[in-house]
């Protein structure tokens, strides 16, 4: 066995999923960022900019290699993520993957308090990369873990999960 290694941590903030059930006409301070855009919200999307794509499959292809790592590098320094098409997982994995994760975040709370992230790691539920108390927070609640290598697993986060 390796020795526990940290993947960062984050301070715990509130459940995004339970904010949103209070009835207030307000969003808390932590979340509005008067810095940014207002959103564009529009019925019609052809304006909009388009996700990147990227074709795992172009990224080994002689052919297509060199253009595909453009598309890759400006994906990643422009936007911050990208689709990944061509990658080999299957399409039944990938949707009992999705239906698996729908599911979690459909669990009373009190059932996913037992994954929540522990103080000083970054793994479980809550949010990512928090690191104070007057940082703006995202509208969102998460569920982080690491799967390989293996001896990085914390089995608490899903007992289901093979340790090997």
């Amino acid at each position: 066995m390796e020795a526990e290694q940290s993947l960062g941590s984050s301070l715990p903030v509130p459940c995004v999923q339970e904010l949103a059930k209070e009835t207030t006409a307000t969003v808390p301070p932590r979340y509005v960022r008067p810095d940014q855009d207002p959103p564009n919200i529009s019925a019609d999307t052809t304006c909009l900019p388009k996700l990147p794509v990227i074709d795992m499959q172009k990224l080994f292809s002689p052919e297509f290699m060199d253009s595909e790592l453009d598309k890759f590098h400006y994906a990643c320094k422009e936007w911050g993520f990208f689709q990944l098409t061509n990658h080999g997982v299957s399409t039944s994995l990938l949707e009992k993957v999705k239906l698996e994760i729908q599911e979690f975040f459909q669990l009373p709370m009190e059932e996913k308090k037992k994954y929540w992230q522990q103080p000083g790691d970054l793994e479980g539920f809550g949010q990512a990369f928090v690191v104070s108390e007057e940082q703006k927070l995202d509208w969102a609640d998460m569920f982080y873990m690491a799967s390989l290598p293996t001896y990085l697993r914390k089995p608490h986060l899903f007992p289901k999960l093979p340790l090997h």
